[in-house]
């Protein structure tokens, strides 16, 4: 009996340390046949180009879509969208995949749930049912719709999943693949390379063997034009410490432009001599150096997800991240920069508080054998 063929689907850096042990535990199934499609910002340089990084963790990529048009703005956004969706359908047309898997809520995940759909190829989404108050909640919810089988990260998401109209048959409480690598951090903490040689990036080189920040702010897609006066908020809260921060480059969202502008401005004008600027580092590097940091500020999710397990204190910023399930770790502020500092003087200095709300660390495992098990004429014949 032929393997059946998974195409899963990786659209930006990010993603990845939430995808890879799905990817791991599909090549490993006997049953199963992996394919690889990079797509979007996870093919572009300035995000943090996937490539060799996927290439190197030992999987074969059957197909690269490019579909980013320059300008992050929401108008971009919606073309690239829409770019996609033809080149997706060219690819899923070709590879011929029993089943789609994509992950998490960013908008170019339209554009293989919409193709993967008209063709009549059944759907797989991970980390469905949360809310967080932006268009990525729409997104979210917009492929849950046209999802088949469902992989929340909580039990909660199940439970909005299902109360969305999906079938409790198709809804699988597997937690988030994501924690499979923190898990496996936890077990071996001691990081095993040397972040400067290994990641380059640009800034001063503080010594980060005392502790330091980590700070990673996103535009907010309905804030978007606000942008940058949020990341100078945050700029010169960070700038009043002497601990060390290690600073990530923003995602490529509708008013990336405007964060990177002004993260530059500061920097080339300020000249901080404890901040580093960072594109991305690979999924169990960057786990350990969050594992080990005295706290992470901003407003990735990796700062409620991630950090949730590890129990690294999280200051989160503004409304990206609203409404989505917290830890203990995680404290919310606005955009300001007294209160920002203020947040991170005092949560940044507590004890680390981990919990087990995204998962323990076996989704990939499980979601391979669901998907291995899972009968394509049950998805087909699911009553709603």
């Amino acid at each position: 009996m032929p393997k059946r063929k998974v195409c899963a689907v990786l659209t930006m850096r990010a993603s990845y340390a939430k995808i890879k042990p799905i990817l791991k535990a599909l090549q490993k199934h006997k049953d199963l046949e992996l394919q690889v499609v990079l797509a979007a910002s996870a093919l572009l340089d300035r995000y943090g180009n996937l490539e060799k990084t996927v290439a190197n963790d030992g999987f074969k990529i059957d197909s690269k879509i490019f579909m980013v048009l320059e300008g992050e703005n929401l108008v971009t956004s919606a073309k690239s969208t829409g770019i996609g969706i033809v080149e997706f359908t060219t690819t899923f047309d070709a590879l011929k995949p029993d089943v789609v898997v994509v992950i998490g809520d960013r908008y170019e995940l339209m554009s293989p749930a919409i193709a993967a759909t008209y063709l009549n190829i059944p759907l797989a989404h991970v980390q469905g049912g949360e809310i967080t108050g932006n268009i990525d909640e729409k997104v979210r919810h917009a492929v849950t719709k046209l999802a088949d089988l469902h992989f929340p990260s909580t039990r909660l998401a199940a439970d909005r999943v299902i109360k969305m109209g999906e079938n409790p048959d198709a809804v699988f409480f597997t937690g988030c693949p994501s924690i499979d690598i923190a898990n496996d951090v936890v077990k071996k903490p001691e990081p095993d390379f040397d972040l400067y040689k290994k990641y380059g990036g640009v800034g001063a080189f503080p010594d980060l063997s005392k502790g330091y920040y980590i700070v990673m702010q996103h535009p907010v897609t309905t804030e978007y034009p606000d942008g940058l006066k949020q990341i100078q908020e945050t700029l010169e809260a960070m700038n009043r410490f002497e601990t060390p921060v290690l600073w990530f480059w923003p995602n490529v969202d509708a008013g990336g432009d405007a964060v990177s502008k002004g993260i530059r401005m500061f920097r080339e004008i300020s000249k901080p001599k404890h901040m580093h600027f960072i594109k991305n580092m690979e999924p169990q590097d960057f786990l350990r150096t969050l594992n080990r940091a005295s706290g992470i500020i901003g407003n990735s999710s990796a700062g409620i997800r991630e950090s949730s397990f590890l129990g690294t204190p999280s200051v989160n910023i503004g409304s990206r991240q609203n409404a989505r399930e917290r830890g203990p770790n995680v404290v919310d502020v606005g955009y300001n920069e007294k209160e920002i500092y203020n947040a991170v003087v005092s949560h940044c200095s507590t004890k680390k508080k981990s919990s087990p709300l995204y998962g323990e660390g076996n989704a990939g495992v499980k979601i391979a054998d669901i998907l291995a098990k899972t009968p394509l004429s049950f998805i087909k014949t699911l009553n709603y």
